[in-house]
């Protein structure tokens, strides 16, 4: 007599088609999460008179278009190399943009010798943002490891520069306040260039790998 029970095999595309929809999940997440540091960002450094503040909520901006590249890579969960490869390139230019306007911005504000002044929404925005961004990063690090995605693991750290960035902000307010250091700010932004830099290269060239830390 056969065996009629039913199988209860799992098909390794039911995990996958989760995963892919987790990984949409925080691609929403970061892009409403950008949408609100934008908006505090700007408005507070234009009520405050801060290049800094400002230049924070244009970074949001920029993450956003990587957010909105990654939303389409994760349209589909099947392997697509084609719209992989094109993911990853639309981050790489998101990353030399995001490079352009932090060096453009910090050097802008060193000879308008623009010191970040005092916000209190700005001080908190970038607090919670500093919080939230490296949990973040992480949970998109390890959805692209188990869907073999570079591009999603490139969008992770730019997740992880914009929690860099806010350190950096809140570092130039500290130390200006501390000490009077007004180009703490700039300075630091600018030792990031080369790193933002890097980052967007070797996205292009499609050297990201979606296992690497």
């Amino acid at each position: 007599m056969s065996d009629s029970s039913p199988c209860h095999c799992s098909c390794p595309c039911d995990g996958r088609e989760a995963d892919t929809r987790h990984g949409r999940r925080l691609e929403y997440f970061t892009l409403a999460w950008n949408v609100v540091e934008a908006t505090v960002s700007i408005a507070a450094g234009l009520v405050a008179g801060s290049i800094a503040l400002v230049g924070f909520g244009a970074d949001a901006v920029i993450e956003s278009l990587s957010g909105l590249v990654l939303l389409w890579r994760l349209q589909t969960h099947e392997p697509d190399e084609r719209r992989e490869k094109h993911a990853l390139k639309l981050v790489g230019v998101c990353f030399l943009v995001l490079a352009a306007y932090v060096a453009t911005d910090a050097v802008y504000s060193l000879y308008r010798l623009e010191a970040p002044e005092t916000s209190i929404p700005g001080i908190v925005i970038a607090a919670l943002s500093l919080a939230v961004m490296p949990l973040l990063a992480r949970a998109k690090r390890r959805v692209a490891v188990r869907l073999n995605s570079a591009a999603l693991a490139a969008d992770s750290r730019q997740t992880d520069l914009c929690a860099y960035l806010s350190a950096i902000l809140l570092g130039g307010l500290v130390l200006n306040a501390a000490f009077g250091w007004w180009w703490a700010d700039s300075v630091a932004a600018l030792i990031m260039v080369p790193i933002i830099v890097r980052e967007g290269l070797q996205a292009l060239r499609g050297e990201f790998c979606a296992d690497c830390h």
